[in-house]
């Protein structure tokens, strides 16, 4: 594992890079292929993609003609909304991992919480634990409400809750909570897809450190000990949202970045996922 990049322990033991490549929008071969390989040379190991994503096969095959060490690697897929329920979600995970060319993948995650099957694709979760086709579990767009509803069945509860986070949406609450029930919290959109990057604050903040203000972003993220998962195609700037572990931001401008927290969402509000079953 890259030396550089942070470790987290996991609830379960297993320990999962701070910092990972996100595969959210590449669905092209040729460019899934050639930023995996950044990626790796940059210093990345954790490759997160999802069903929803279409491009498991694609990962798949760039694993393979990559040659990527495969213990070196953090490989994460998430079930989306139609292949939840109990059997679809098992036949579709094996289905992933068919894709991916994986005996199995170190994080299992369900995409979105819906109510027509919150329970049973949970425990279809906990099944493929135990078969040995995921090494965790963990959810997706989860809030306090929906951790707490799943308490009440769960034999074990997720060791990873990936949400939408970045300086608009700060979810101290919800990052308060994880922490209290020992569940790591995974940032993604963590530059809010480009949206606060012009901002004055940080532009000041990034030019007192001789850095971009993307890379003062993810500092934040890293020093709020949340884990994090930007995504790119572009070498330059593959590279450059891993050169972040050699300068520190100081407690005022952790605040000052915390405080341009307004709610702004750049993806869907997950009570409503859950309600209408789908994204709607």
């Amino acid at each position: 594992m890259n030396k550089q990049v942070n470790l987290l322990t996991l609830a379960d033991g297993q320990k999962m890079p701070q910092e990972g490549f996100g595969m959210y929008k590449i669905t092209d071969q040729a460019t899934i292929t050639s930023a995996m390989k950044y990626a790796y040379d940059a210093g990345y190991r954790l490759f997160d993609t999802a069903q929803l994503y279409k491009n498991e096969a694609e990962v798949g095959t760039a694993l393979k003609e990559l040659a990527l060490p495969r213990e070196e690697l953090f490989i994460t897929t998430k079930v989306a909304e139609p292949n939840q329920g109990f059997k679809q979600t098992i036949a579709s995970v094996k289905d992933s991992l068919h894709k991916l060319q994986l005996d199995d993948v170190n994080l299992l995650l369900i995409h979105w919480p819906i109510e027509r099957a919150f329970f049973d694709t949970w425990a279809a979760l906990e099944e493929l634990k135990k078969e040995g086709l995921t090494r965790s579990i963990g959810v997706s767009n989860y809030q306090m409400i929906h951790l707490q509803y799943l308490a009440t069945q769960a034999h074990e509860m997720p060791v990873v809750n990936q949400i939408e986070r970045h300086p608009r949406l700060s979810q101290q609450p919800l990052l308060d909570y994880d922490k209290a029930h020992n569940i790591v919290t995974q940032a993604w959109s963590p530059l809010g897809r480009g949206t606060i990057l012009n901002n004055p604050l940080l532009e000041e903040i990034a030019a007192a450190h001789n850095k971009s203000t993307a890379q003062v972003v993810l500092r934040w993220h890293l020093q709020s000990g949340v884990a994090f998962i930007p995504k790119s195609v572009h070498e330059a700037r593959i590279k450059q949202n891993i050169d972040i572990y050699d300068f520190s931001l100081s407690d005022q401008e952790m605040a000052k970045i915390n405080s341009l927290h307004d709610f702004t969402r750049v993806g869907k509000e997950p009570a409503l996922v859950y309600e209408y079953n789908l994204k709607y």
